[in-house]
């Protein structure tokens, strides 16, 4: 292989023409690794989803590329937080197995990390990914996550890469994956469980898209209280028209949002959601996200009872979803166990890794 370059990559205004040459070259990059990663390319962004993606006006994307031969062989995504947390840069990192193992990676890495330095931004996270058959043999010492029970065995390649380059594991999450559709029969066993275990105090509402407004002012609280316990930093107030903002940013984009909440029949009043997103270019994959229940409603399957009717809308609104991922912290007991009465699977593990340069 030829001496690799580093530059930047230009965003262009569309997907069309000359100028979107290196634009798909690399987004084919970051479909081929996920490819050798997972065996498939459901993980991988469209061009599309990426082109929007890098015209999001709440984060600057910036993409650099190592180029051999004209070719495009690697890149690093960066994601800048506009709005809250604007010391943080995320970089993601793909490397073309053929030229694995070459050095790209670790150039890619220290060119974002000096891009990244150089917009003041003060912390670099990183995630590495780890299929289930990968870990299965690790028998090297473990690196502790900071937050959370998860480890890491550092014989990985990707954590022993993380790890040499200066980067602290700080949280492990437990990657699943459930075949869709369901059994009709398992929907109505784990829905009546539920509601024999609450004893029918709640009941659930669901929209497509956007919240209704009788009940924006309960999600927009609930997802408040959702990120403010999120890796304990503070963040800017949430509020309905910052859910407005997202949920028309979200339309651009394309991608599709179900939500099913509960509302506690005493108060009228929402007490948990759960979401689901499926990309606005490929209805065959989808996403759970975020689940939030309150405190006072927990150890009533309230979970289990939203996440099971928003797996049936899915399946309603997206009949060619073939497959669901999701993500959980390895310490979350409950809802892994409501996920593998659902049907998920573990797939393996992702980590996020972070370094403070300020601490250096």
């Amino acid at each position: 292989m030829t001496e690799a370059t580093i530059e930047q990559l230009r965003i262009p205004e569309s997907l069309d023409g000359e100028l979107a040459h290196d634009f798909l070259q690399a987004v084919e990059v970051s479909r081929q690794v996920r490819i050798h990663t997972w065996g498939n390319d459901k993980l991988a962004y469209t061009a599309e989803e990426f082109f929007a993606q890098c015209h999001d006006p709440y984060e600057w994307n910036v993409v650099l590329v190592a180029r051999s031969g004209g070719d495009i062989v690697g890149r690093a995504g960066i994601v800048m937080p506009l709005d809250d947390n604007t010391e943080l840069a995320h970089v993601t990192l793909d490397v073309l197995p053929s030229v694995s193992g070459m050095g790209l990676g670790r150039k890619l890495l220290e060119a974002a990390e000096m891009f990244v330095r150089g917009e003041n931004r003060k912390i670099a996270m990183v995630e590495t990914n780890h299929p289930a058959a990968t870990l299965a043999d690790a028998k090297s010492e473990p690196i502790p996550a900071s937050q959370g029970t998860g480890t890491l065995p550092l014989s990985s390649r990707e954590a022993r890469f993380a790890y040499s380059a200066g980067y602290d594991l700080e949280r492990v999450e437990q990657f699943s994956a459930c075949a869709l559709p369901l059994d009709p029969a398992l929907v109505a066993e784990l829905t009546e469980h539920a509601a024999a275990t609450h004893k029918s105090s709640y009941a659930v509402h669901q929209w497509l898209d956007t919240c209704p407004e009788k009940w924006e002012q309960d999600f927009v609280r609930l997802e408040r209280d959702l990120v403010d316990g999120k890796d304990g930093d503070a963040q800017e107030p949430w509020d309905v028209a910052q859910l407005r903002e997202t949920e028309e940013l979200s339309a651009l984009t394309g991608r599709r949002t179900l939500v099913s909440a509960a509302e506690n029949l005493e108060t009228g009043a929402l007490v948990g959601f759960t979401s689901i997103s499926v990309l606005g270019n490929r209805e065959d994959v989808a996403f759970q996200d975020d689940t939030v229940v309150e405190l006072a409603h927990k150890g009533k399957d309230v979970g289990l009872l939203i996440k099971v009717a928003n797996m049936e809308q899915l399946m309603r609104e997206f009949p060619r979803a073939g497959t669901i991922f999701t993500w959980n912290a390895p310490e979350n007991s409950y809802m892994l166990s409501v996920n593998a009465q659902l049907g998920y699977v573990s797939a393996g593990m992702t980590g996020q890794w972070r370094k403070d340069f300020n601490a250096l």
